[in-house]
């Protein structure tokens, strides 16, 4: 049975209340590892440590402000979201610079470091604490460089991804490629935001090197020719892999053909006037847990999938029930954002977008922590990877319980329902 609990709902203000100029920052930095730093993203590396790095790990913020509301949605080049400890450290740091939501999305590159152990490297300080700090700096650097903006926002149907789990001939693919262009009042440009869902597993898993894989490349491919910050937002990828077209290979190749479309699509957005509403909340769920850690034949289980250090993490994590965090937001009633802290099947998205109504929803998976995989209950019944043990634990269905209340707060933060 589920059990809701909402812990923070901030509504600043009803939207005719928050017309006002609306203004936007952006920012980057390097959040690459150190060498030596324990690897997550397959089974077989166990917790083998990198050797080196193919190509930086970044994070990029855009903050957004209008009247009292401001949030910060942040790309980054890793494999989860900051844990729960973690979301709540940052938060709290960020605490005076008013940000009404964070949306912390992981691109979910399965060569980025493990983020749930907090101890490693035990000589030093730990890489953990590092990227704390540094998510609440890119942020603040970019809250600091807000400017007066407006934006604008176009989406595409691309073939450039595919259902992996699914062997039914109508499968369900979220093809949307979605960006927003935010830029000063001169129009010069501030950052883009690109949501685009697709596993982000190009690269061999015997790679022991630090890479952002092919939202990596997009991201340097729209950057160079734009020159300022382009944040890859994953969406619900659960299900979802590259589906590269002929002639096209490799991450970089695939990353590039993904930039080059991003850039047809931004040079054609229409930007909207000056004045922006902005709306926000949050909610932490839970549900039952489907696997008991604690049990001496299922921890040896787990071995075989993990190591030690990530199994009493989870043994930790999962000792209340899965409790997944939903953020929502709002701008100007037209543009939703939802994030959410799990590997969301696509067809969650589809229905979510369809019945919100909306002219653009970005569904943002990977954000805010991680819960592992939450499949459709369609997706359970057919089997494959990512339905069921030990990868996805919570209840059956909780994917859809979820998607429901984000479906109430973007009817109730639009004022339509009660």
């Amino acid at each position: 049975m589920c059990r809701l609990a909402i812990v923070a709902v901030a509504v600043l203000g009803m939207p005719d209340l928050l017309r006002a100029d609306f203004e936007a920052g952006a920012a980057t930095i390097d959040i690459t590892p150190p060498p030596g730093y324990a690897m997550w993203g397959y089974s077989s590396r166990k917790d083998k440590p990198a050797e080196g790095t193919r190509d930086t790990l970044h994070a990029r913020a855009l903050v957004l402000k209008s009247g009292e509301a401001k949030i910060a949605l942040v790309g980054l080049d890793l494999g989860r979201a900051p844990t729960r400890e973690s979301m709540k450290r940052i938060r709290g740091a960020l605490k005076l610079e008013g940000i009404s939501e964070l949306f912390l999305v992981a691109s979910h590159t399965h060569h980025g470091p493990v983020i749930e152990v907090d101890t490693w490297p035990k000589d030093k300080k730990p890489y953990v604490r590092e990227l704390e700090e540094k998510l609440v700096s890119v942020i603040r650097k970019a809250d600091a460089g807000r400017r007066p903006a407006r934006y604008g926002i176009a989406s595409a149907e691309v073939a450039l991804n595919r259902n992996r789990q699914s062997k039914r001939k109508d499968a369900p693919v979220d093809r949307e490629l979605s960006v927003l262009r935010v830029e000063d009042v001169d129009g010069k440009p501030i950052a883009h935001a690109v949501n685009f869902a697709a596993h982000p597993t190009m690269l061999p898993a015997e790679l022991l090197q630090f890479s952002a894989d092919y939202p990596g490349a997009m991201t340097k491919r729209v950057e160079a020719e734009t020159g300022v910050p382009c944040l890859f937002l994953q969406g619900a990828a659960g299900d979802m892999s590259p589906n590269p077209p002929e002639g096209i290979r490799g991450p970089d190749e695939f990353g590039k053909k993904l930039g080059d479309t991003v850039l047809s699509l931004a040079k054609d957005i229409k930007m909207t006037g000056k004045g922006a509403t902005l709306t926000t909340r949050r909610e932490e769920l839970s549900f039952k847990v489907m696997i008991d850690v604690k049990n001496a034949f299922v921890k040896a289980a787990l071995e075989r999938a993990f190591f030690p250090d990530l199994i009493a993490f989870f043994e930790r994590e999962y000792a209340d029930g899965v409790r997944p965090s939903l953020s929502v937001a709002m701008l100007d009633n037209a543009i939703g954002f939802v994030g959410v802290s799990g590997e969301f099947f696509c067809e969650h998205a589809i229905n979510l977008k369809r019945r919100s109504r909306l002219p653009h929803l970005f569904v943002l998976g990977y954000c805010n922590d991680y819960h592992q995989y939450f499949p459709t209950i369609q997706a359970v019944s057919e089997g494959g990877y990512g339905t069921g043990l030990p990868v996805s634990v919570a209840e059956i269905g909780a994917g859809e319980k979820i998607m429901d209340r984000a479906l109430i707060h973007l009817y109730q933060l639009r004022g339509l329902i009660p």
